[in-house]
């Protein structure tokens, strides 16, 4: 296991980034025989490291009889043969590593497709030929045009299963969009729980409805998105979806493509942001879940911060951000009673409650109402019908401007 360090950059990220590096590793059911790193003002463009740091890696490789050399970072398709013709072992990088977890992880068709197309994207670039296997003519039968090279016919075949791949994640793209229309047309309070990789989320939703989702204290123990009903204290029902966690230098093939399923959060009401409260660096956790959310453009969607697993913290974490915030610890049954309140305070604070009286005449306004607003009740009369409501936001312009003459 290699990790490089620039001079004077923050210590803090890379010690973080190493211990997940080692984290990743054992999640991939391989074990850390050494860690090496290396501080350097730049990388080196042929080997990533520098020379004497590779005949170091290839010594310890050889009396360690390692099988496969992991650096934490995404290396060039270059850096990459240079590195397995020097040190005469399989070299991997941190993305490689993550994608062959998701690999293993995905259950979903979805998620499985998902994962392919993150891998191709990966691949395709660092596909090259080695010796005759792969740089002899084809036959001009089949596939493969006249003259047409076995690494050609390759990177035709991938770029192929791409265009694929995306004709049917679109398909489920927009079956997604068709649930979450239905959603918002009923009304459904959609919120979405996002965090840190291993930071509490599926527990917190498996609390809350039962939904069986797989806990392990690993990495990404869960991939597919699951969305559940959770009834409120006070009787209302809300959509509550839990997404795949986030992790430093999470790859851009990855987040590219799980946008399909990161899009719960961007259409949320509330964003529920998870932070292990035990772990020493939960504070750049929380910065790495911004700078996702910010990627995916949904920053500005309000969130609840739930400090979990504080019955494991040391001490009282401090909330680097404004707003509101639960300190709690997820097999506490009090503290899951504690968060629904104060999601469904949340949710009584986004509405306004009022009260119309229209006229009989008025079809069009009666057509409006029903289609568009929260009746809680509704008494008809000889002159027209009385109407108690709630409104989200803080008046009715958003609706009509005409209803305004009508509250009583």
């Amino acid at each position: 296991m290699v990790g490089y360090y620039k001079k004077n950059s923050a210590q803090r990220h890379f010690d973080l980034s190493m211990e997940e590096l080692a984290e990743l590793t054992e999640t991939a059911r391989a074990e850390v025989a050494a860690v090496l790193t290396q501080g350097r003002e730049q990388v080196d463009a042929r080997l990533y490291v520098g020379k004497g740091k590779v005949e170091e890696i290839n010594q310890l490789v050889q009396q360690l009889d390692a099988d496969v050399v992991v650096f934490n970072d995404e290396l060039t398709p270059m850096q990459v043969r240079n590195l397995e013709h020097a040190i005469e072992c399989k070299v991997i990088d941190r993305t490689q590593l993550i994608l062959d977890i998701f690999s293993q992880r995905a259950q979903s068709r979805e998620g499985k497709l998902q994962v392919e197309l993150a891998q191709l994207q990966y691949r395709l670039p660092r596909l090259t030929g080695k010796g005759a296997e792969l740089s002899r003519l084809g036959a001009g039968i089949g596939t493969r045009g006249p003259g047409e090279t076995k690494l050609e016919s390759d990177r035709r075949h991938i770029r192929r299963r791409i265009g694929e791949i995306n004709e049917h994640l679109a398909e489920v793209k927009r079956h997604r969009q068709l649930h979450r229309e239905r959603r918002k047309k009923n009304e459904a309070f959609q919120v979405a729980i996002v965090g840190y990789t291993n930071a509490g989320k599926s527990t917190i939703l498996n609390r809350l409805t039962n939904a069986g989702i797989l806990e392990e204290n690993q990495l990404f123990a869960t991939l597919d998105p699951t969305s559940r009903q959770v009834i409120l204290p006070g009787g209302q029902e809300i959509i509550i979806t839990d997404t795949v966690g986030f992790i430093q230098d999470l790859p851009h093939q990855l987040i590219a493509a799980f946008r399909s399923t990161l899009e719960e959060a961007t259409e949320a009401d509330l964003i529920l942001q998870v932070v292990d409260a035990s772990h020493p660096e939960y504070q750049i956790h929380m910065e790495v879940v911004d700078e996702v959310l910010e990627e995916l453009e949904a920053l500005s969607i309000p969130r609840l911060i739930a400090f979990n697993k504080m019955d494991l913290a040391p001490e009282k974490p401090v909330a680097p951000v404004s707003g509101d915030l639960i300190y709690m610890s997820a097999y506490n049954e009090a503290d899951m009673k504690k968060l629904l309140y104060m999601i469904e305070d949340y949710i009584g604070r986004q509405y306004q409650r009022y009260v119309l009286r229209i006229p009989a005449a008025r079809g069009d306004l009666h057509a409006l109402i029903h289609r568009k607003m929260h009746i809680q009740r509704e008494e008809i009369s000889e002159d027209g019908t009385q109407y108690e409501m709630e409104v989200k936001g803080r008046n009715l312009d958003q609706i009509s401007t005409e209803l305004k003459e009508y509250i009583v």
